[in-house]
């Protein structure tokens, strides 16, 4: 079995490229989870990451109450993935937007957008908005020590249509799902830098509004294939297909 993952605060790895520490005590709440819920012990390899790209290779040498002492047999430092992959996810009801951006970072999303769609019932509203984005925050951490990912994706702020309008016009490639476009998302011709795009509609779908605004502002329709998908299974199998095009061979 592949050794756990835990997060550790930026810099506790040492700077880019350099060498890291040669031991490292990881305590505080991923310290308790690891010794008290894990029961990690002596000689038991684990992965601990900064999040930003350094990722340590260790080995256990003690075990206390919430705290484990470990031996740095390696650093590394993963680089970031060009093109990088943007999920513009609408807010949704009953925690589907949640169930997307979990599997979206087992698919190696590099950054989720929470955006507020015309037909999104959920609201983010003053002081749910920043507790919202909290949440979201925290399924993608515990997502990416699930997935053994060196690197956490970014949950940008929330986007309204006018913040959505400039990311698709900054974007290499901008896509909007949709189950009428003409155009299949296997056949989309992929650059091979810069950053795609990748906007999923709530349960309601996109706008008729909303999709002519952004393919107005160079986005491209396209789907995914003859199936209406829910809102929490379209972007991670949107994602899956652009993986198998480019990061899995």
């Amino acid at each position: 079995m592949t050794a756990p993952l835990f997060l550790v605060p930026l810099g506790a790895l040492g700077d880019a490229a350099g060498p890291g520490p040669a031991a490292y005590r990881l305590e505080g709440p991923e310290g308790r989870h690891a010794a008290d819920v894990q029961r990690l012990g002596p000689g038991e390899p684990v992965l601990i990451s900064d999040g930003a790209g350094r990722l340590a290779r260790c080995t256990v040498t003690a075990a206390g109450r919430s705290v484990l002492d470990l031996a740095v047999d390696a650093v590394e430092d993963v680089p970031e993935h060009s093109p990088r992959w943007v999920l513009v996810q609408a807010l949704a009801k009953g925690d589907r937007d949640l169930l997307a951006l979990e599997a979206a970072t087992e698919l190696d999303v590099d950054e989720i957008v929470p955006w507020q769609a015309d037909r999104s019932i959920v609201r983010w509203r003053e002081e749910r908005a920043e507790k919202a984005r909290r949440r979201w925050e925290q399924t993608v951490a515990a997502a990416t020590k699930q997935s053994r990912r060196a690197r956490v994706p970014v949950v940008a702020d929330l986007a309204s249509r006018q913040h959505l309008l400039h990311r698709v016009r900054d974007a290499t490639l901008a896509l909007v799902l949709h189950e009428e476009a003409a155009e299949a998302l296997g056949a989309v011709e992929l650059p091979t830098s810069g950053e795609v795009l990748l906007v999923v509609g709530p349960e309601g779908g996109v706008s008729p509004q909303e999709l002519e605004a952004l393919t107005g502002a160079g986005a491209r329709a396209v789907r995914l294939g003859t199936t209406v998908l829910r809102t929490s299974t379209a972007g991670p199998a949107a994602l899956a297909v652009l993986n198998a095009r480019s990061r899995w061979r």
